[in-house]
C-alpha cells in the first residue's frame, strides 16, 4: 500500500515563502507522475503543479507559474513544492498526489494516491 505524507504547511505573510514536502512509502511505489493540488474552503480541488517521475518534466497552473517550483528525488521518494511570493489567494489545503499510470495531468480523478493534506495560510 502506498502512503503519501505531506509536511511544511503553516502561516506566512503575503510575499513570503514556504516549502512543502511529500514523502512516499510502500513497496509498490513507482509512480508515473506526482502532483500537488489545493482546495480552498467552498471551492473545488484544483491542480497546482506536476512532475514526471522519470524524466522530470514539469507542469504548472497559470496562477502559480513563475512563483512555485515542483521537484523530486527518486532515491528519497520525496516531492517538494517551493512556494515563493505567496498571495492570500494561495491559502488552501495542499495535497500531494501520485499517478500510477500516465493519465491526464490536470484532473484530480487521474491520480491514484493522495496524502492527507497540509494547511497553507497566507495573511495579507
Amino acid at each position: 500500500q502506498v502512503q503519501l505524507v505531506e509536511s511544511g504547511g503553516g502561516l506566512v505573510q503575503a510575499g513570503g515563502s514556504l516549502r512543502l514536502s511529500c514523502a512516499a512509502s510502500g513497496r509498490t511505489f513507482s509512480p508515473s507522475r506526482m502532483a500537488w493540488f489545493r482546495q480552498a474552503p467552498g471551492k473545488e480541488r484544483e491542480f497546482v503543479a506536476a512532475i514526471t517521475w522519470s524524466g522530470g518534466a514539469t507542469y504548472y497552473a497559470d496562477s502559480v507559474k513563475g512563483r512555485f517550483t515542483i521537484s523530486r528525488d527518486g532515491a528519497k521518494n520525496t516531492v517538494w513544492l517551493q512556494m515563493n511570493s505567496l498571495k492570500p489567494e494561495d491559502t488552501a489545503v495542499y495535497y500531494c498526489a501520485g499517478q500510477r499510470y500516465y493519465s491526464g495531468i490536470y484532473g484530480a480523478s487521474g491520480y491514484n494516491y493522495w496524502g492527507q493534506g497540509t494547511q497553507v495560510t497566507v495573511s495579507s
